[in-house]
């Protein structure tokens, strides 16, 4: 671990590193980004480099940039990025869910879908398909590439400090608590609809039948 201390915060190809790694995962989700900023977080969980917060800023920018390329892809090549990434049954179930869920929630759901596991993708290019206001693109994408930066550099952090004697127990205490937290709002995400089904039949009960005495 001391040594990817050094790797992380040394060697200049770490800043590239964490630059690319969180852009490319816009269109390539199985990058593991998120995971490189844990490592970072629980590495370097004993110092006070200000190199560290360049790392985490570069990561954060790196995400907003992956996010307008996925927009830019979306609004320039929708019909054949929509046949790429939403090819199958499944991929047309992802991309009806971004479609209702961006008209249900706008500049939210473009912060939250970074938290959900390949929600950042299908809604990032639904919002160039679809061609969803740039400013309010922007501006929601800026804002979710900072707090998920942070997120994931603190969570490992945390992990860091937890285990100091023992890093790769704190590593994988801030991957569980990572994991727990996307299986957490990706089991809200699929209770929503049923949530709305229920008080739609609640609303329908209550409403008198034509046939009915007032």
């Amino acid at each position: 671990m001391t040594d990817l201390t050094h790797i992380a915060i040394s060697a200049p190809i770490s800043y590239l590193i964490a630059f690319a790694i969180p852009a490319l995962d816009a269109i390539l989700p199985f990058l593991p980004s998120e995971t490189l900023l844990i490592v970072l977080g629980v590495a370097t969980a004993g110092s006070a480099d200000p190199r560290i917060a360049l790392l985490v800023a570069l990561a954060a920018c790196g995400a907003f940039a992956g996010d307008n390329l996925c927009y830019l892809i979306g609004r320039r090549f929708g019909p054949f990025a929509e046949r790429r990434v939403f090819a199958g049954a499944k991929g047309q179930r992802r991309r009806a869910w971004a479609q209702n869920a961006l008209d249900r929630y706008g500049a939210r759901l473009i912060i939250v879908c970074r938290f959900i596991p390949g929600g950042r993708t299908a809604v990032t290019l639904t919002c160039g398909v679809v061609r969803y206001k740039r400013r309010t693109f922007v501006l929601a994408t800026a804002f979710a590439g900072v707090i998920w930066a942070l997120y994931s550099f603190f969570i490992g952090r945390l992990g860091g400090r937890a285990f100091e004697d023992k890093p790769w127990a704190g590593l994988l205490l801030a991957l569980g608590v990572a994991v727990a937290i996307s299986v957490l709002i990706e089991l809200l995400r699929r209770l929503q609809p049923l949530r709305r089904l229920g008080r739609s039949r609640q609303g329908g009960a209550g409403q008198t039948s034509p046939h009915e005495s007032p």
